[in-house]
């Protein structure tokens, strides 16, 4: 093909052909870039096991969604937008790089299929993607050197912040977009200049502005700057795939795998270890993670995949209260130690044993703070998981006896007696005696059947405010007609907190009497109005009748007509309700409307959002044990909580949680707003406005 000037395979530099430059710059590049990944991938090898490779369909539409249409991006619009045109711009001009390292050695090199109108409109596309590059690059750039958001700080106890490395790589990618237009331009310029047939180069577009500027350039200097930028952008190209396995950037290689083989259940928890069954586990010599390679291979590739975005800590309530725990700094430390064990540097086979993590990477009230919320989980656009690693390092430290004080106690009495406070099982049916004899509650031990099982659990059982919604939930499947009954003093504790806390044998042996006792009632179904024991008896355990959370249930029997609701009343003039979303209700398992639906059902009923709601909720700080654990925080969860509330107009918080409600009730209080505010459950809300 006739060119305008001399192309990088057949330019002499002092008598050397650049043709060389052409061959060794990307051999180079290639063997240096895969003897680091060799290596990164050695901690996989020798890491934990974690089938990953089932429901291809459902990975291939995270991958879609996730990685490929970037839709968790917006969720902080400017950097996510900013991201989004960058990642796109780099998928269109990944097509280009190829090519140009290729036309270092074959000038005439075109890709398959581009040599048409096809080849036409590429081009078109890729200049404009390397204009928006570039001009992303220097709004994130200004954004992130003199803005510096919040969420992007490091403390001083976790070293400096990574701004220098996120400057130096926009500058990297910069630097690709202006020499790969600088290439184009100049040929383009020459070409106009010799008068021959120049491609059309689309306007308003980076080399549309460097051929305005090259027009008048001699033919020497094109031919200087068609050269030099293309061994500029060879040289940035490979030196940029070899630098990105060595800081946060690597998740620019590893980010479409760790999506892939991301979680594709919420509300779970991974087994002790894959592949082991409940009766093995005895036999094991060790329980949960101790040290690196305890994690399994996902959880890994979770720390080379940070982003270092900050956005997990940013949602994290932990974090907000200051309690010593930084999602963010989970996957930092970690992949830091993955570094420091696995260098890349020569013999760097030679990887360094692995001490134990907690106490040397891992603090433990760091660990223990986590509410498993999921709100980090949420939050992240890479599919990064915190809950199971959270959940395993508390096994290893429960496997050392390391458990803290507050939580001994709640713990022994639910080996012994079913529940956290350790009170009597007959005690479980207490909270029906005021129920009357206009309703009876059957207890199902076998002899007496029902076709519904209300699944009360310990908190509601036991604790005298609680029992209201026990009480607020047997009328609601009373005034329905529906045949229900409870376990009585056969029900133990569902085990959510213990399972989540790291006490795996304990959690199995409440998992197994809860089970004989709910299939010998002969029971179909299952309502409960505890998110915690829903998300348990639903994802915790096996072969259980279908359940539902009282909402659902409510919800459901308004559709068919069989559940009322009278109007607002006197007094309720001025209340204005807010729902507060259940972090294992909304985020684990994806109940957000059917609560709203119940509440919207009530005529006259005032309801307005929080600004955080639904899958960005804000956990109230309870939950099963955290009820009995003593952090350090600055503020309480709940009192935060609150305020939101407050502040979108609210006077009435709803949860439809009981663990919620203790929060909320005694966040009220702290907050000063006895009187201003008041918090009530969904099931106690439903009851007041029952047609009877």
């Amino acid at each position: 093909m006739e060119s305008a000037l001399i192309p990088p395979a057949k330019y002499f530099f002092l008598f050397v052909p650049t043709f060389l430059f052409s061959i060794i710059i990307p051999l180079a590049g290639v063997v240096i870039f895969t003897y680091i990944m060799v290596l990164r991938m050695a901690p996989l090898i020798r890491s934990a096991p974690d089938p990953r490779t089932g429901r291809l369909m459902e990975r291939i539409g995270n991958l879609i969604r996730i990685w490929l249409l970037q839709y968790r991006q917006p969720r902080y619009m400017l950097a996510g937008v900013l991201h989004i045109f960058i990642f796109a711009g780099f998928l269109i001009l990944s097509i280009r790089s190829i090519s140009l390292v290729v036309i270092g050695i074959y000038p005439d090199f075109v890709m398959p299929g581009f040599n048409g109108f096809l080849g036409v409109v590429y081009n078109l596309l890729k200049d404009y993607a390397a204009t928006w590059i570039l001009v992303a690059c220097i709004i994130a750039g200004i954004r992130r050197g003199v803005f510096k958001p919040a969420r992007y700080g490091v403390p001083e106890k976790y070293g400096k912040d990574h701004t220098g490395e996120a400057l130096f790589v926009l500058g990297l990618i910069s630097t690709l977009m202006i020499t790969e237009s600088a290439f184009e331009a100049s040929l383009a310029a020459a070409r106009i200049q010799q008068h021959m047939h120049a491609e059309f180069i689309a306007p308003l577009t980076l080399t549309w502005f460097f051929k305005l500027l090259l027009t008048n350039t001699s033919t020497s200097g094109l031919q200087a700057i068609h050269i030099l930028s293309y061994y500029i952008h060879d040289l940035t190209f490979f030196f940029f795939l070899c630098f990105l396995p060595l800081g946060k950037h690597f998740h620019v290689i590893t980010s479409i795998f760790n999506v892939f083989f991301m979680r594709l259940d919420r509300g779970t928890v991974k087994p002790v270890k894959h592949g082991i069954t409940d009766t093995e586990l005895d036999d094991l010599e060790s329980f949960g993670v101790k040290k690196l390679e305890d994690f399994t291979w996902k959880h890994i590739l979770d720390f080379y995949s940070c982003a270092d975005c900050g956005r997990c800590s940013d949602h994290c309530p932990a974090n907000a209260v200051s309690r010593p725990l930084s999602p963010r700094f989970i996957s930092i430390k970690g992949r830091d130690l993955v570094f420091n064990n696995y260098p890349i540097y020569p013999y760097g086979a030679n990887f360094r044993q692995s001490e134990d993590l907690i106490g040397t990477i891992y603090d433990e009230d760091e660990i223990w703070s986590c509410t498993t919320c999921g709100a980090c989980e949420q939050e992240c656009p890479i599919g990064i998981e915190y809950i199971d690693k959270m959940v395993d390092l508390r096994r290893g430290m429960v496997d050392e006896g390391n458990v803290p004080q507050s939580l001994q106690k709640p713990l022994s009495a639910l080996e012994k007696r079913g529940n956290p406070w350790g009170k009597l099982e007959k005690k479980r049916v207490e909270w029906t005696k005021e129920l009357g004899e206009d309703l009876p509650v059957k207890i199902l031990d076998g002899k007496t059947g029902a076709d519904t099982l209300y699944f009360v659990d310990s908190i509601t059982s036991f604790d005298d405010r609680m029992q209201k919604i026990g009480q607020a939930t047997a009328r609601i499947l009373s005034s329905t007609g529906t045949d229900f009954g409870i376990l009585g003093k056969a029900e133990k504790d569902s085990g959510h907190e213990v399972r989540r806390f790291g006490e795996e044998m304990l959690f199995q042996d409440l998992r197994d009497q809860n089970t004989d006792a709910i299939q010998a009632s002969g029971a179909n179904r299952i309502v409960t109005a505890d998110p915690h024991a829903y998300n348990a008896l639903k994802n915790d355990y096996n072969d259980l009748p279908p359940v539902e959370h009282i909402s659902q249930f409510i919800t459901r029997k308004i559709t068919e007509g069989t559940l009322k609701l009278h109007s607002a009343g006197n007094g309720e003039g001025d209340k204005v309700y807010t729902y507060h979303d259940p972090c294992y209700l909304g985020r684990h398992n994806g109940l957000y409307e059917d609560p709203r639906t119940a509440l919207d059902a009530i005529p006259g009923l005032k309801r307005v959002d929080m600004e955080r709601c639904r899958d960005r909720s804000f956990c109230c700080g309870g939950g099963g044990l955290m009820l009995f654990y003593e952090p350090e925080e600055e503020q309480r969860m709940g009192v935060l909580r609150v305020e939101m509330a407050a502040e979108a107009g609210a006077n009435v918080i709803v949860t439809a949680c009981p663990f919620c409600l203790v929060n909320m009730e005694d966040a009220i209080k702290v907050a000063g707003l006895e009187g201003k505010m008041e918090a009530i459950d969904l099931a106690e809300l439903i009851d007041a406005h029952l047609v009877k």
